[in-house]
């Protein structure tokens, strides 16, 4: 996805994510292969997203900030 032009705000999130990224699964450990970084990724994303506390979110991970889940309306 792409941030739309001259629009800090959204720039800025996306910055600090790809910080958040190297730090925590990138470069936050040594890997064996590029191909064990990769493969790591999946459950870095999910410990990102769903375990992970965040400020912004007052100390809850961001999923519990969603309200379109799959199932969640009948």
């Amino acid at each position: 996805k792409h941030t739309r032009p001259y629009r800090p705000q959204t720039n800025g999130k996306i910055e600090r994510f790809h910080r958040t990224l190297a730090d925590g699964w990138a470069y936050g450990r040594h890997y064996r292969s590029e191909r064990a970084r990769r493969d790591a990724l999946p459950a870095w994303l999910h410990l990102y997203n769903h375990h992970r506390p965040h400020t912004a979110t007052g100390k809850q991970p961001p999923i519990t900030r969603l309200n379109n889940l799959p199932g969640q309306y009948s």
